[in-house]
């Protein structure tokens, strides 16, 4: 699809999106380096989006595409940059061994439900449920509000019917859990964003817990299954599948260039006229972000069939001031690779259930992950002796 579009409009092409709003992707690498290196062209700003009249109350793109959300999604300028600072401090004070420890404990609780089984789904029993404990465990959530934040999130993400009521949950969940941290401070994320609030009010640090767990989340989730379905079908990587844990991280890299889980991203908006990719923006157009279209841009993949190795100039983690921020790449790293490693460890005879074209994708239009990765391997006996 995305060849189809750039061999039609070159590096910036029109869209749709639902009920025929319009807005820009873009899909050309040096064009998207433009926009995300440019903030004051292409504002985060949603307020100055020129459709806003035509947009109603229920668009269920609203809670990816916000209007006055006071999110560290749409602060622009110095006050951007205090409250970045202010989310990675939190995040950095992470202890690296804690979290894998986290991730190791979660993940091996996750393989001894289905181990003795000889059969699972690694999305929807695994993947889908192991970023969000680690994350939640990190931010001071108990581990028994997990499930329902997995629904909530993913409701939001994937844009359908039930996106504002997952969104609602989600704030709901946040605003009891700032609440809590407030009254009683822990060593957690929450609480050190507390601690270091720099004039921000609970209502902002509501806002960027929310958008902290989402995109820490299903991306992360989606990274697993992602890596572990190249690993099942892809010849290059059967290495790892038998104790080769050097390709782990080759494999999520590649992964990152040619199926990343953050497809698209919304939006940018343009402050005045401009031109880009040979397409007249107009001011309040928005601009949608094509990672993965900017990824395998044939101007700088001269070859896709070739592996990228530790080539990490891609752009799954954005670009410019408002890229996820170095410490969630690093948390999101750990949680990925531990988990992958520990279905390797668990189940070393591990193989697809199912032919590798029947795999199916979710529909959301900003994230590509896996419905379903059906596999089967030799039963074990779980951890604990069940």
């Amino acid at each position: 699809m995305y060849r189809e579009m750039r061999r039609d409009n070159g590096a910036v092409t029109p869209v749709l999106l639902d009920g025929d709003v319009p807005a820009w992707l873009v899909l050309g690498y040096r064009e998207l380096h433009q926009v995300t290196g440019d903030p004051v062209l292409f504002s985060r700003d949603s307020e100055l989006w020129n459709q806003w009249d035509v947009i109603p109350g229920d668009w269920p793109l609203l809670p990816m595409i916000g209007r006055k959300q006071p999110s560290i999604l749409y602060t622009v300028g110095e006050r951007h940059r205090e409250r970045a600072a202010m989310i990675s401090n939190a995040l950095e004070a992470a202890d690296p061994f804690e979290l894998r420890r986290h991730a190791e404990r979660f993940a091996d609780e996750l393989i001894d439900t289905v181990c003795f089984r000889g059969e699972a789904d690694l999305i929807g029993q695994y993947a889908m449920l192991l970023p969000v404990r680690v994350l939640a465990r990190l931010y001071g959530f108990s581990d028994e509000e997990g499930p329902g934040l997995v629904t909530a999130l993913n409701d939001m993400i994937n844009g359908t019917e039930r996106a504002l009521a997952g969104q609602g949950h989600l704030g709901s969940s946040m605003a009891r859990l700032l609440a809590e941290r407030t009254a009683a401070p822990a060593d957690d994320v929450v609480s050190r964003m507390l601690a270091d609030r720099s004039g921000f009010t609970d209502e902002e640090i509501v806002q960027d817990l929310m958008v902290m767990l989402a995109a820490g989340h299903q991306p992360t989730a989606d990274w697993i299954g992602n890596s572990l379905r190249l690993m099942l079908t892809d010849s290059r990587f059967a290495a790892s599948l038998f104790g080769g844990r050097n390709s782990v991280a080759e494999a999520m890299n590649e992964v990152l260039w040619e199926d990343t889980p953050s497809q698209n991203i919304a939006g940018r908006w343009a402050s005045r006229d401009t031109r880009l990719g040979g397409q007249h923006i107009r001011a309040g157009d928005m601009l949608l972000l094509g990672l993965q279209a900017a990824n395998s841009d044939p101007q700088v993949r001269t070859d896709g069939a070739s592996l990228t190795g530790g080539n990490n100039a891609h752009f799954s983690f954005g670009h410019g001031e408002h890229r996820c921020p170095f410490p969630a790449q690093e948390i999101a790293e750990v949680i990925a690779r531990t988990s992958i490693e520990v279905v390797l460890d668990r189940l070393p005879d591990i193989d697809l259930a199912v032919p590798a074209e029947a795999l199916e994708r979710r529909p959301s239009p900003w994230l590509r992950g896996l419905t379903e990765l059906p596999v089967r391997f030799t039963p074990t006996p779980a951890l604990g002796g069940n």
